[in-house]
């Protein structure tokens, strides 16, 4: 079977920047209070009419254009979501018909914040297998639309935007191992629905986001780094040969404890879009990876370790090489 790689990366936020003061405003809390507990300085929201699917369009459009393929190219459009108010037309597929790809499997997938990196390796199994040669995988979220503006334990993480990437397979000839040069990795992936309840996005048609911080924090720092581990093993390395790592971007803090259980190099670069976008759940890994390459932090074809963890409780692994 044909290995597959990402050809190209796009990200998009909302105009607005809602900072720590503004918050201060609404709810109970002060920057001091927000950065210390969780390392966030702003996050972005969307516009009242605007939609999952209009978030997530320019950050596909940029990843294709990047990618240099024309729309019909692409053969699957996957858009990881939790946050999406409309069920159908899909949201995927309102991104296609934005973008004018003309006949690709278009599906949603709610994975909570694992979203992306499920997406990412479904897609690659896609391709892998030959259902399609070219495949948009997209995280983008809303989740301004599910907060509880009156829960300060809540209301200070979220932020909206999209992140993409274009899949691709490795073309024939190309003889490189599953992680090899702009490879993608095995998935190290799975779930844990007896603790469900600790992230929960519920409560029929008016969601709001709600979770159990201090157990999130000891399933993440105690359980997960195994699973990070494994993911790296799976792609034949050691976290010492990344060079560089994107969490869930959920809470600074949090990413910090996971990462102190890692034998990471001192040299791997850590996304922290946290700071600047908040938790975006399943938009936050490739919206942080797109702008590490974008930025020229990371150098193409650099090992990076992708890891998505949240609702569910579910979580989704895999090294990549960076386009």
């Amino acid at each position: 079977m044909p290995g597959t790689r990402i050809a190209a990366l796009g990200h998009h936020q909302p105009d607005r920047v809602l900072t720590n003061d503004d918050l201060a405003s609404l709810v109970d809390t002060s920057d001091a209070w927000i950065r210390r507990r969780t390392g966030i300085a702003t996050r972005r929201i969307a516009a009242e009419g605007e939609t999952v699917a209009d978030l997530a369009a320019p950050a596909a459009g940029k990843a294709l254009a990047a990618a240099g393929l024309a729309p019909e190219d692409i053969g699957l459009v996957v858009l990881a979501t939790c946050s999406a108010r409309d069920r159908c037309p899909s949201n995927a597929a309102q991104v296609a018909r934005a973008l004018q790809i003309p006949s690709a499997v278009a599906y949603d997938l709610d994975n909570g914040c694992a979203g992306f990196c499920t997406a990412l390796a479904s897609a690659s199994h896609s391709v892998r297998a030959g259902a399609a040669r070219h495949a948009l995988v997209i995280g983008a979220e809303k989740m301004s639309d599910v907060t509880d503006w009156t829960d300060r334990s809540t209301c200070v993480l979220l932020g909206d935007g999209a992140g993409a990437a274009v899949v691709s397979a490795v073309p024939d000839g190309d003889a490189v191992a599953e992680s090899g040069p702009e490879g993608i990795g095995p998935v190290e992936w799975g779930s844990d629905p007896t603790r469900g309840d600790l992230v929960r996005l519920l409560d029929d048609w008016q969601p709001h986001f709600a979770q159990e911080g201090q157990a999130v924090f000891r399933w993440v720092t105690t359980e997960l780094p195994a699973v990070a581990r494994r993911a790296c093993e799976r792609a034949g390395l050691a976290p010492g040969d990344l060079a560089g790592v994107v969490t869930h971007q959920a809470n600074l803090r949090l990413i910090e404890a996971l990462l102190e259980r890692l034998d990471l190099s001192p040299d791997a670069v850590v996304a922290q879009d946290v700071v600047e976008s908040g938790n975006t759940s399943a938009a936050s890994v490739p919206l942080a990876l797109a702008k590490l390459v974008e930025r020229r932090e990371l150098a193409p074809g650099a090992p990076v370790l992708l890891f998505g963890f949240g609702g569910g409780l579910s979580w989704a692994s895999q090294v990549v090489r960076c386009p």
